[in-house]
């Protein structure tokens, strides 16, 4: 994927020159683009998550996005794990090819807007061509993932309707719901750490609205399980719409619409230790990762760290306890910050505080593994230090974001 073959040279260097603007002006232009986009398309709302475009998410992730493709435009090949990334999730909210040009357009009015005459008509120009390459670059990649999809044995494309067999409560926040065809077909498998969409209709709302769950059990069984937060409202942020929705207004024997398994966040086949590490509802892909490498590789050696607040808001408790009692090469250690008395009295935890390279150190043998991580963005971030602090290799690291990609070296 050399650029160099599909973008003449002035227009490559151009490109270059608008580097350091877009690292200025980047997150302006896509919060733009956005508002742009939506009062142009306002159908596209359907896809989009707005509370991500309320909070600068999703603005944020595009403007970092945008500036590694600048910074690169002659080797393009050096964001194709990103783009890869990121088509997995255009793959599963059913992103197309006549999409693109739509985004172009808007991107391409942002830049004039912000930038204003510093946006001379050739640097417009020279970004035209070049976001043409880039959009061609990720409809190949789509497209190849939905023949992918389609081709899968019991898989398919667009949304399908399923029914929710079962909703069992994991903890004060976290509800499990299980799910089967309402066709009574066949169900893809998948791999663990890969996530759904889920589309709903919401009472009262103009737009549907559509979230992205990680599957929280291990593939090839006849059913799909997620486990939802229900997001209450905190300080300034509303309460989350669909997880809501889903935990008060759902319940056994009712349908939702879901597309097939998608996601890039998987286990390697390594025989070295696995070390899982998830902090609050980041437990679920991990949760899927622990059930599928005890069977899928029973002598791998295995250690899960979870953290949450305490032990009312810690889900998924007896699936994981489970696996511990019944696979000796399994260890699990429990971090809550503020322990509850039933906490206190029932010895229910290992550390009281937060996860830190200490006690990282206390209760793996070494740093040469192969670490998962996902939970909030900042426990991400101190996760992701505290891993870099003790040297593990960049490879051994594996992590992924709930919602836009964010920066853990911010």
């Amino acid at each position: 994927m050399t650029t160099s073959s599909l973008l003449d040279k002035e227009t490559i260097s151009i490109i270059k020159s608008t580097v350091p603007v877009l690292e200025e002006h980047g997150a302006a232009i896509t919060s733009r683009f956005y508002q742009l986009l939506f009062i142009n398309h306002p159908e596209l709302k359907n896809i989009f998550n707005q509370t991500n475009q309320r909070k600068g998410k999703q603005p944020q992730a595009l403007a970092n996005a945008v500036y590694a493709a600048a910074a690169n435009i002659d080797q393009l090949e050096n964001i194709l794990p990103v783009v890869k990334q990121v088509a997995h999730k255009h793959r599963s909210l059913q992103i197309k090819p006549e999409h693109y040009p739509i985004v172009g357009e808007n991107l391409l009015t942002a830049m004039k807007d912000v930038l204003g005459d510093a946006a001379t008509d050739d640097i417009i120009e020279a970004w035209g061509k070049a976001y043409g390459v880039i959009a061609d670059v990720f409809i190949q990649v789509e497209e190849e993932m939905y023949r992918e999809t389609a081709n899968k044995n019991g898989g398919w494309n667009g949304f399908r309707d399923f029914t929710i067999v079962k909703k069992e409560k994991e903890s004060d926040v976290i509800t499990s719901f299980y799910l089967k065809p309402k066709d009574g077909g066949e169900l893809a498998s998948f791999e663990a750490g890969q996530y759904i969409t889920v589309k709903v209709n919401i009472p009262g709302q103009t737009y549907t609205s559509q979230r992205q769950y990680s599957l929280s059990t291990k593939p090839n069984q006849d059913f799909y399980r997620i486990s939802v937060k229900r997001e209450d409202p905190i300080n300034d942020q509303p309460a989350g719409d669909v997880s809501t929705y889903l935990h008060t207004a759902l319940d056994e024997g009712d349908s939702i619409q879901i597309t097939a398994p998608a996601g890039d966040f998987v286990l390697n086949q390594s025989t070295d230790p696995l070390v899982l590490i998830s902090g609050g509802v980041g437990l679920t892909p991990l949760t899927s990762m622990l059930e599928t490498v005890v069977e899928a590789q029973p002598e791998r050696e295995v250690y899960y760290i979870h953290a949450a607040q305490d032990g009312t808001l810690h889900g998924l408790k007896k699936a994981v306890s489970d696996i511990v009692q019944n696979h000796s090469q399994v260890a699990a250690y429990t971090v809550y910050e503020k322990p509850n008395a039933d906490d206190q009295e029932n010895n229910a935890f290992d550390k009281e505080g937060f996860i830190d390279l200490a006690f990282l150190q206390s209760v793996l043998p070494s740093n040469e593994a192969s670490f998962y991580f996902c939970g909030p963005e900042g426990f991400m971030r101190a996760i992701n230090k505290a891993l870099k602090d003790w040297d593990v290799k960049p490879e051994n690291i594996h992590y992924e974001f709930f919602g836009p990609q964010g920066d853990l070296e911010a």
